[in-house]
């Protein structure tokens, strides 16, 4: 476990285990979201296949994304193991919910220095719409690059549940 994807439907806990995994492992981390949206409004990042391929050219890394789809046959290239948070609506949506309702009362900042907002609830983009609409297709392309050989050889490791994730990531030891 040298170059790792974190993968997963929006509101899985990607970014928290890939953290956790970097201080565990010593592998320096890259948030994919914030590699994305690089400014004000929401701006896309447009040298983000050129960025990526930097940081994922080097021998050790983790990165919290099945990939935006510029980049995504890059990162599945370029990765050794592929750790898939398969977590059921029931379990991602009430997380969704608490974040972004946190994040828009709190004002938070996130990438580029971007805020959820009230109004942004009524948009298809918003993490709450996000995660529910895109939960079953977001599997199955997991599941179909999972399965793939043109990806191999990689390792796989699939959780369907937070609880599976923490007895795993209790088995490495270390700090938590």
């Amino acid at each position: 476990m040298e170059r790792i994807l974190v993968v997963g439907v929006t509101g899985a806990g990607k970014s928290t285990l890939a953290r956790t995994l970097s201080s565990r492992l010593g592998l320096p981390y890259h948030e994919m979201d914030a590699l994305y949206f690089d400014g004000p409004g929401w701006a896309v990042n447009s040298g983000l296949a050129e960025d990526v391929s930097r940081l994922t050219a080097g021998p050790r890394w983790i990165i919290d994304s099945l990939g935006y789809p510029d980049v995504r046959d890059l990162l599945w290239d370029r990765a050794d193991t592929v750790i898939w948070l398969d977590y059921p609506r029931r379990v991602v949506m009430p997380r969704v919910l608490r974040r972004s309702v946190r994040r828009t009362v709190t004002r938070e900042a996130l990438f580029g220095g971007n805020r959820e907002t009230w109004s942004g609830w009524l948009s298809r983009e918003h993490p709450a719409w996000w995660a529910w609409s895109q939960h079953g297709a977001r599997g199955r392309e997991i599941g179909r690059r999972v399965g793939d050989p043109g990806f191999a050889p990689l390792e796989t490791l699939r959780f369907g549940h937070p609880d599976d994730t923490a007895t795993w990531l209790a088995s490495l030891g270390g700090a938590g």
